[in-house]
């Protein structure tokens, strides 16, 4: 598959991480475009000061998005929508967590880990269902963290946003 799915998804992604934030109540710590301090360090391999976070650009942020949770989680296999659903699902809680959802939603054992079974699985069913029950169980997982009350209104917010431009894909 061509990269039009990850072309498509990531400048979605990005309007829903803004720019730089170093928000106390954030255990992210200092983040820019939806990478975290963390994150940049582990993949420069060695620990990133909050300026080289500041400095990051949309340019400079593509290629760790792309390795880091469009690949992880096989974007480029999912069907349109799904993949984005996904992805976004990713970036905001991790790969893992992200995967475990598809599989619940396609049925399978959530393993984390997204293989034939998992792909067999998404391919034969309706990915608008797919994307309903992804969505869900993302805002589901987010109303149980602790950060609930700081960020909740903006995490619903973003769910409602990916679902709603992942339903379109999905149904075209």
């Amino acid at each position: 598959m061509s990269d039009a799915g990850f072309a498509h998804a990531l400048p979605l992604v990005l309007q829903h991480e803004g720019g730089y934030v170093d928000h106390p109540r954030d255990p992210g710590g200092a983040t820019n475009l939806g990478v975290t301090i963390g994150t940049l360090g582990d993949w420069l391999d060695r620990p990133a000061t909050k300026a080289e976070v500041k400095a990051l650009t949309r340019t400079s942020v593509a290629p760790i998005y792309r390795a880091r949770y469009w690949d992880a989680v096989r974007g480029d296999d999912l069907p349109a929508g799904l993949d984005y659903a996904v992805f976004d699902f990713a970036v905001n809680s991790g790969p893992t967590r992200a995967i475990m959802a598809l599989q619940r939603a396609a049925g399978v054992a959530d393993d984390g880990r997204l293989g034939p079974v998992t792909l067999a699985a998404v391919r034969a069913r309706s990915s608008v269902d797919l994307v309903q029950r992804v969505c869900a169980d993302r805002l589901a997982f987010l109303r149980r963290l602790s950060t609930w009350p700081s960020f909740g209104a903006g995490w619903a917010r973003r769910v409602a946003g990916v679902r709603a431009q992942a339903m379109t894909r999905a149904a075209a």
